[in-house]
C-alpha cells in the first residue's frame, strides 16, 4: 500500500517533524512497507485462536494484600529536616 507524498507529510505534520525532502521519500518508503506488512498480517486466519491465547504460563505471584500497621509517626518524623506537632514542617510553595 503504497503512501502518497501528501499523507507522508500530513504524518509528519502531525508527529510535528520537519523533514527533509530525501527523509520525506525515505518515510514514504518505510511507512508503505509497514503498511504492507500490516495488510498481510491481515489476511493470517486466526479465527481458531481464542483471543487470550498466550504462550507462557499464567502465573500472577502477589502476595495477599492483607493490613498490616504502618510506622510510628515518631520514627518517621526523625528523618524530617523539620517537624512540628507530628506532623512534616515544609517551606511554603504557593502564597
Amino acid at each position: 500500500m503504497p503512501l502518497s507524498m501528501e499523507e507522508v507529510e500530513h504524518i509528519a505534520e502531525l508527529a510535528r517533524l520537519a523533514l527533509t525532502g530525501e527523509e520525506k521519500e525515505r518515510l514514504r518508503e518505510e511507512l508503505s512497507e509497514i503498511l504492507d506488512i500490516a495488510q498481510r498480517l491481515q489476511r493470517i486466519d486466526t479465527s481458531d485462536i481464542p483471543p487470550t491465547a498466550t504462550v507462557l504460563p499464567v502465573n500472577t505471584v502477589l502476595r495477599p494484600d492483607e493490613s498490616r500497621p504502618g510506622s510510628p509517626r515518631d520514627r518517621l518524623l526523625e528523618n524530617a529536616a523539620e517537624h512540628e506537632d507530628g506532623q512534616f514542617r515544609v517551606d511554603v510553595i504557593l502564597d
